[in-house]
């Protein structure tokens, strides 16, 4: 009997303890998980942020006027262009010629319509913006419980804008557009002397005549390269063609001398020729003006003086 107790007992002991085991098991699968809090941050960019882009424009196609001209010895196309009052690379387009200088005796060209407009290459400025400017770093107000970590993150995060952000005299120039630089041309006289025939659409006089003395120097108006040297052009006598850009050409007529060659390079009041009256009734100087290949109004550009 007393073995069979103590074989019982044990029994009973090794329930018990199983018992208690599964009981602390059950307690701890009954404990409240604690998760991490989850912070919630939004960032929201204005609708002024959105930025618009301006459609490239689209270059027009070169009409033609309807006239052609034979390439004769001498020709060059600046000169023809020059004749017709069209922009060289118009012409150039029209008649699919890459180099303006490649062109033959005997070869037909095509001349462009004048027009009045032309339409700009440049690309269309896309404004810039400080989006960076426009964002909200700080949690959103009643999405984040008041605690002294988010406080903390929400100060360094305004620091570190502080500190990243650039400041507007670092912010880096805008370079001036190539039409900028066209219009900044400084002009100067051509030659000194009185104007004896002034600009006239009406009475098609495309430039001011200057008069001076045989032998008088005449000056680049402003800097640029010679595109055309030579008495070619009827009516023009010995004259100067300069380019200054993609935009202005001026011309220089009547001369007695010229002492630049075609592809040089001038500067500003250097000088280019003496004044005569080769193909003209008197010793003066015909000055012209042209943009895009277009004559306009010296007036615009220099103070002349009227006699």
């Amino acid at each position: 009997m007393i073995v069979m107790d103590v074989k019982n007992g044990g029994t009973l002991m090794r329930w018990l303890l199983l018992i208690i085991a599964a009981v602390m098991l059950i307690g701890c699968a009954k404990r409240t998980v604690r998760h991490a809090p989850v912070v919630e941050r939004s960032v929201e960019i204005k609708k002024s942020a959105t930025v618009k882009v301006a459609p490239t424009p689209t270059k027009k196609s070169i009409a033609s006027s309807g006239k052609t001209y034979t390439v004769q010895k001498g020709d060059t196309m600046y000169g023809i262009a020059f004749e017709y009052g069209v922009d060289v690379s118009d012409v150039a387009e029209l008649n699919n010629i890459d180099n303006p200088g490649a062109i033959k005796i005997g070869q037909q060209l095509s001349i462009p319509a004048v027009v009045a407009t032309k339409v700009s290459d440049s690309k269309p400025k896309v404004p810039r913006v400080n989006i960076a400017g426009e964002m909200k770093t700080q949690p959103k107000a009643g999405k984040i419980p008041y605690s002294e970590t988010a406080l903390a993150q929400a100060e360094k995060m305004q620091d570190d804008k502080a500190v990243t952000a650039p400041t507007k005299e670092e912010a880096p120039a805008t370079p001036a557009s190539e039409s900028d630089d066209e219009e900044s041309l400084e002009w100067g006289m051509p030659s000194a002397g009185k104007v004896i025939a002034e600009f006239s659409e009406s009475a098609n006089r495309k430039g001011v005549d200057i008069a001076g003395k045989q032998g008088q120097a005449v000056v680049a108006s402003a800097p640029g390269k010679v595109v055309y040297s030579g008495s070619g052009l009827r009516g023009y006598g010995k004259l100067v063609i300069i380019k200054h850009n993609k935009t202005y050409l001026s011309a220089y007529a009547h001369n007695d001398q010229v002492v630049v060659k075609e592809g040089q390079s001038v500067s500003k009041g250097q000088k280019i020729a003496e004044m005569g009256n080769t193909d003209a009734d008197q010793v003066k100087l015909h000055f012209e003006i042209r943009k895009f290949g277009k004559p306009v109004d010296p007036a615009q550009f220099l103070p002349l003086i009227k006699s």
